[in-house]
């Protein structure tokens, strides 16, 4: 289906926000759209929360996929992405929020482009979805080696076109920041990532584990550059730095 997009939301333990992402979704004005949630084993009421969004809504093109047991983030992309029927492909995940012609400029920037991969800017937001009004700026467009120092991408803002880009591709590596190691391995097979610099997405940010968050995310990047990408240690601290100082920038 050349005109469908294909959207893939992994859900885990994600019941309170589910309705209001589902609502951003519904109302986007690019109507050619399915929505495939990907339940991953919740232990809290997403499943219900699903099946009662389906039935109050009666969208056909949301689609509920339900993994055996929570096998995490990289495998349920994954799965949606071998279910996807569509040519288009963008990822959201469950507390994320898009502004309703989301899908409708990033898909016109991506033709503009003649793109195989776009990414848009974003809004940190609070734990009730409300934007704090710090949005992170985007680079036209991104190589592999400038990706290495500076992944401003993130993955709600993120599309694909499978017409220029082979789905087996897109399949996300299981490995922690399993996103970002997709972007590399994209990129390093030689494409280039557009950047359209619209501010399109609401990025939950939960204040009580941010520290947590920050120590994590220096471990999983240094992890990737050496264990994933293969870079000598020379070469992994140089990048390393850059991307700390953009990091904090971003959050700042």
């Amino acid at each position: 289906m050349d005109e469908l997009i294909s959207i893939i939301v992994p859900v885990y333990n994600a019941e309170r926000h589910l309705a209001e992402t589902i609502a951003c979704v519904r109302a986007q004005t690019c109507r050619e759209w399915e929505l495939l949630l990907v339940e991953d084993g919740s232990a809290d009421g997403s499943l219900a929360e699903i099946r009662r969004c389906m039935e109050e809504t009666g969208d056909p093109r949301i689609r509920l996929i339900c993994q055996p047991s929570n096998m995490g983030a990289a495998r349920a992309r994954n799965r949606g992405l071998a279910e996807a029927r569509g040519r288009y492909i963008a990822y959201l995940d469950a507390d994320d929020l898009w502004v309703p012609e989301k899908l409708e400029k990033e898909l016109r920037f991506l033709r503009a482009r003649n793109a195989a991969f776009v990414f848009t800017g974003y809004e940190f937001a609070d734990g009730q979805g409300r934007g704090t009004g710090k949005v992170v700026r985007v680079p036209e467009t991104l190589s592999y080696r400038q990706a290495l120092s500076n992944t401003t991408i993130f993955t709600s803002t993120v599309m694909f076109d499978t017409g220029k880009i082979k789905r087996s591709l897109l399949e996300m590596p299981t490995v922690k920041s399993e996103d970002t190691a997709l972007w590399f391995r994209v990129l390093r097979s030689g494409y280039t990532a557009w950047g359209l610099d619209e501010n399109l997405v609401r990025y939950r940010r939960w204040g009580n584990t941010l520290s947590a968050n920050k120590l994590e995310a220096l471990r999983r990047i240094w992890h990737l550059y050496r264990d994933c990408e293969g870079l000598s240690l020379p070469r992994s601290a140089w990048h390393f730095v850059f991307w700390a100082v953009r990091a904090v920038k971003r959050r700042i």
